[in-house]
């Protein structure tokens, strides 16, 4: 991988990814993610951000069916999605790290595991709302995950305020409302969960 000046604002082809070692880009660009090629530096979480996604992670990995252990549960895992349609190999390559993910048993592999996750959750930060509402909405749309919560903080950014749940319509592809949840996290996939909102953001 050439390394470029941060100013040039670095682009990466799928070779690149390919040929790196797995904590190759971290090391270089710090934490990012990959968007049609382009290097996006992602900006520090909130402690609150934090604590959310670890309490949430922990809730989902607790609710597993020891009957069913074929499921496991990621944070800030690489997922690479379907490349972009660009005649340019550095315009192509599309990779996200979800908050949260709940996938099944099949080994990771950074190009295939999309086509695994049951259930994407991304916690919304001031620096990630448009992103998480609108570009990811879609895109986790596409790839046919078959559903997407989205947390959404209050004004302060300490508590949470909702949590809206979608799942995919009879297309496949298109995201539609199925649940805005108020006090609690109530889910019946891909694991049966109920879960607080005070539980996830108490101090």
């Amino acid at each position: 991988m050439t390394v470029t000046h941060p100013d040039e604002h670095p682009r990466i082809t799928v070779g690149e990814l390919q040929a790196a070692e797995p904590d190759a880009f971290s090391t270089t660009f710090g934490d990012v993610e990959i968007v049609d090629g382009l290097v996006v530096q992602l900006t520090a979480q909130s402690e609150a951000h934090s604590r959310v996604v670890r309490r949430l992670a922990a809730a989902l990995d607790d609710a597993r069916d020891p009957a069913d252990p074929c499921l496991r549960v990621g944070c800030d895992v690489a997922v690479r999605f379907a490349d972009a349609d660009d005649h340019r190999a550095d315009h192509r390559l599309n990779v996200r790290y979800p908050d949260i993910f709940v996938r099944d048993c099949e080994p990771y592999d950074i190009n295939t595991v999309r086509d695994h996750l049951a259930l994407v959750v991304e916690v919304v930060s001031k620096s990630t709302v448009d992103s998480d509402t609108g570009e990811k909405h879609k895109l986790y749309a596409r790839a046919g995950i078959p559903a997407y919560l989205i947390v959404h903080f209050d004004k302060s950014w300490e508590t949470i305020d909702r949590i809206e749940e979608y799942r995919l319509d009879w297309s496949g592809l298109r995201y539609m409302p199925h649940s805005v949840h108020r006090t609690a996290l109530v889910l019946d996939t891909p694991v049966t969960l109920a879960v607080t909102f005070d539980a996830l953001h108490r101090p």
